[in-house]
């Protein structure tokens, strides 16, 4: 739905990202921190990487998403076993003995792909394929993929045993890695009597597709101020261990810093940011507020770094 221009388009996607939230935190307590980045990569046209222990709402953070938006919806249970074309689909012969695709899970506009890192390679790539190109290709044909397309990906910290570790290429693939931490207190109050009782809480559906996919055009028009894309990439050359712009925490603790990728995802999760806030430009409290999310799984620490049990966070943060 064409807006009469692209304030009255900023006015409408920060009034839909309310409704959102409220609509969201009938059954999600205590995420907003979670839920403004998730929303934020789907308005960027972002993927988004969730890590956290069992049982801190992961998968029904984003059911309860995908029930907000009017999006067709798809989970896939990552296993050992799992195939490409357990996702993708695969051709079957039909009563005439043609060959016919029969479409998988991955055509669908929000993929919750639950603990990724339980599959093998092969699997982990066709999925990431789908991610990067839009489209899948099976038997030398190619098939594009509805949009918005948006990837949840969830992952597992604590038990590493039998599991394939993303590689840092596929890693970088996901705009925001977001961690999960346990609940407070009173979050954890509130979770207990609402999940406890027989009452059913329903989520109304608040934007279409067809506004997301304005609205993500919308976020690629925001103007921006050339020091703050200057700020943005000086930050991530800071990470980069041995190179002009590196920052002395980078050459003492880091194996590998940031690439060009995550340069592009501070503009526009900034950009996305700002409307969000009711701004019509970012600033660099825009690019600082994402920076944690988009760099921690960019960059790799080295053995001292380990030795010395300072973290990625520690070290982005001192960046800052």
């Amino acid at each position: 739905m064409p807006y009469s221009s692209d304030v009255a388009a900023a006015e409408a996607l920060t009034q839909s990202y309310q409704k959102l939230k409220t609509e969201i935190s009938k059954v999600v307590i205590g995420q907003d921190d979670t839920v403004r980045l998730l929303l934020t990569a789907i308005f960027c046209q972002g993927h988004c990487l969730l890590v956290g222990v069992p049982g801190l709402a992961k998968t029904l953070l984003i059911q309860t998403i995908a029930s907000a938006l009017d999006l067709d919806f798809n989970r896939i249970q990552f296993t050992p076993d799992l195939m490409p074309s357990d996702i993708l689909g695969s051709e079957t012969l039909d009563q005439d003995r043609n060959f016919k695709f029969i479409k998988g899970p991955v055509f669908a506009n929000i993929i919750l792909a639950d603990e990724i890192n339980r599959t093998p390679p092969k699997t982990q790539s066709a999925l990431l394929e789908a991610m990067q190109e839009y489209a899948v290709t099976i038997a030398g044909q190619k098939y594009n993929l509805g949009r918005p397309f948006f990837v949840l990906a969830t992952q597992n910290p604590i038990e590493q045993e039998g599991t394939y570790p993303l590689p840092e290429a596929q890693l970088d693939r996901f705009m925001f890695n977001i961690y999960l931490d346990y609940p407070s207190y009173q979050s954890e109050l509130d979770i207990v009597k609402n999940t406890t009782s027989d009452k059913r809480q329903e989520v109304n559906r608040v934007i279409t597709g067809e506004e997301i996919r304005e609205f993500q055009h919308l976020v690629r028009r925001v103007p921006v101020v050339d020091n703050v894309i200057e700020y943005a990439v000086k930050l991530v050359h800071k990470t980069r261990p041995n190179t002009d712009l590196a920052a002395q925490d980078a050459n003492q603790y880091l194996e590998w810093g940031a690439g060009p990728r995550a340069s592009q995802a501070l503009i526009l999760a900034a950009k996305c940011n700002a409307l969000l806030t009711g701004k019509y430009s970012p600033d660099i409290e825009d690019v600082r507020a994402v920076a944690l999310p988009i760099l921690r799984h960019r960059v790799v620490r080295n053995f001292k770094a380990e030795a010395e049990n300072i973290s990625v966070e520690q070290l982005i943060k001192r960046m800052l």
